[in-house]
């Protein structure tokens, strides 16, 4: 027979599980103070995260420059507009916006699905447990390092993608548009604010903290064998891209 929806269940099912969220947190709060027990790991989950995301992250951000400057010049067709608004529009664009949210996005499925696919393999295994009957913590030794190295790593990746992201406009501008090099520098420049460059990064290492620590909780509390684990990446990828989205407007609305 199937099971008839219940409203409340669900109610309790999620604060349940804000309130697991939250006491896994702490646990790896109190990791900080010994993080240089962990600290090989550290830098084996940044290599994980930083140099095998970079393809994606350079491709994405590419062609969101790309496509960034042609919609501008779309937009952009009255003779009263500068033809140099397209390259201001590509730099705030991509600096403030796109390369920080596109880069969350697309790193939820390839990094978020990743971690919770191998934590959640240790758990239905019994690796997690049989780490716990050594007497290691693997709250320290599995999660402390990822989510350290997530939220060290993303405002790395989103200034590569703020570069190639800039680096694709113009190649645009000057290949298909009718904008040469000195008229796209001439936007940037005029649109630049110092701010923007330290507002994206805040938002990427909110981001890469959002992104791993759902990742981890999915992962460590699944269960019901392969079944459980490829519930928990999907939960991930879901639950991240709309935590992306929310702190995306909490951050702009409180920054700027």
């Amino acid at each position: 027979m199937d099971k008839v929806f219940n409203p409340l269940s669900l109610i309790i099912y999620f604060f349940e599980s804000i309130g697991k969220y939250f006491q896994l947190l702490i646990r790896v709060f109190k990791n900080l103070d010994f993080w240089f027990l962990y600290s090989r790991n550290i830098i084996d989950q940044m290599i994980q995260i930083g140099s095998k995301s970079l393809p994606i992250v350079i491709i994405t951000s590419l062609f969101s420059g790309m496509v960034t400057s042609v919609q501008g010049a779309y937009q952009l067709t009255s003779s009263l507009v500068p033809k140099w608004y397209i390259g201001g529009l590509v730099g705030e664009s991509i600096i403030l916006e796109l390369a920080p949210v596109i880069t969350g996005l697309v790193l939820a499925g390839r990094v978020g699905a990743a971690i919770a696919a191998e934590i959640g393999t240790m758990r239905v295994t019994e690796q997690i447990d049989a780490l716990e009957t050594l007497s290691i913590d693997s709250i320290g030794y599995l999660i402390f390092p990822r989510i350290i190295a997530g939220t060290l790593m993303f405002p790395v990746l989103v200034v590569i993608a703020d570069f190639f992201g800039i680096f694709g406009g113009w190649f645009s501008c000057v290949t298909t548009l009718d904008l040469n090099t000195y008229q796209f520098i001439k936007g940037v420049r005029a649109w630049f604010n110092p701010w923007d460059p330290f507002f994206g990064l805040i938002k990427a290492f909110f981001f890469g903290f959002s992104i791993t620590s759902i990742a981890c909780f999915f992962g460590f509390y699944s269960k019901n064998g392969a079944e459980g684990v490829g519930k928990a990446t999907t939960s991930t990828v879901v639950i991240s891209c709309i935590s992306i989205l929310v702190l995306d407007y909490i951050l702009a609305e409180i920054l700027l």
